[in-house]
């Protein structure tokens, strides 16, 4: 790896185990072997350096999530509420594993009205992600059906951010995929 792949790679480590905000580039620096000149070289500032680091993070989050289905792994059953469950299954499997993502997350939600930069860099990367939540959670082509996927994304995205908070709160009493599927029954059922 180069310098810029280095400070990337030590910018999602510091992310992780110190945060959005008490991370600095001497941290940064310290995690990939680099120095404090790469970082303006490579991407300009700490901050752009930061909101790549954490767009990485949420997309391999989002890629270990959204595997279900995918080439080599078990299909997804055809029955909506299976596949549901099945999906649900592994995001759940997940929770543990994924919590430091989850907290970051959560703490740059807390940032974006006191940073516009940081606002516009995960608009995109949110939109995309929903789309990908369609495809890899449901089994819906963007490109085929672009309104279905967006509104299915829209319900997924808002799902996993719930589903995801209850976990970081309390585990024993979060969802599980039983609990989400007999609920979407009873919304689509009225039972």
């Amino acid at each position: 790896m180069g310098h810029k792949e280095d400070l990337l790679e030590g910018a999602k480590r510091c992310l992780l185990e110190k945060g959005y905000g008490r991370t600095t580039a001497r941290d940064i620096v310290a995690a990939s072997g680099t120095n404090l000149a790469s970082i303006g070289y490579h991407y300009g500032s700490k901050d752009a350096l930061l909101q790549q680091a954490f767009l990485a993070l949420t997309e391999e989050w989002g890629d270990r999530a959204g595997a279900a289905g995918a080439e080599g792994e078990k299909p997804l059953p055809a029955d909506p509420y299976e596949r549901f469950h099945a999906v649900w299954e592994q995001v759940i499997a997940a929770a543990g594993p994924s919590r430091p993502v989850w907290k970051l997350q959560t703490e740059v939600v807390t940032r974006i009205d006191d940073d516009e930069k940081l606002r516009e860099a995960i608009k995109e990367p949110q939109r995309e992600g929903r789309l990908g939540m369609a495809q890899g959670f449901l089994g819906i082509d963007p490109e085929a059906d672009p309104e279905k996927a967006r509104v299915a994304g829209l319900l997924c995205q808002a799902l996993a951010t719930g589903v995801m908070i209850q976990w970081m709160v309390d585990p024993e009493t979060a969802p599980s995929a039983d609990d989400l599927t007999a609920g979407l029954r009873v919304l689509m059922e009225g039972r």
